[in-house]
């Protein structure tokens, strides 16, 4: 719970207007089925579940995603690999980073 808090306040810190969270697979598919997102970050696994069905969700949707993994970062989710991936810890430079390539022309 404190590092999805200290991610948000990265979000926010970073220029993000509204951020939502999702602890497991379910709760983010429902995010996504509700709201309409201008970019997201993916954790690859959530509360041990792996994370492919909430990826699939957003592709589906046209949203731009980061994924963020503490394992090794070829092992990001096949079909996804050009997505941006922030390998844990990261800073809030390198999530700014990653965010900014999906609004920068």
């Amino acid at each position: 719970m404190l590092i999805l808090m200290m991610i948000e306040a990265m979000l926010e810190d970073s220029g993000c207007a509204a951020v939502a969270t999702a602890a497991t697979v379910g709760q983010a598919i429902a995010l996504i089925e509700e709201q309409v997102f201008d970019a997201a970050m993916l954790d690859v696994n959530l509360k041990g579940i792996n994370s492919r069905p909430v990826a699939d969700a957003l592709a589906a949707k046209g949203v731009p995603f980061v994924i963020s993994t503490g394992n090794d970062a070829r092992h990001v989710m096949d079909g996804y690999e050009d997505r941006p991936v922030l390998r844990k810890p990261f800073t809030n430079t390198d999530l700014s980073a990653a965010l900014t390539k999906f609004f920068t022309p």
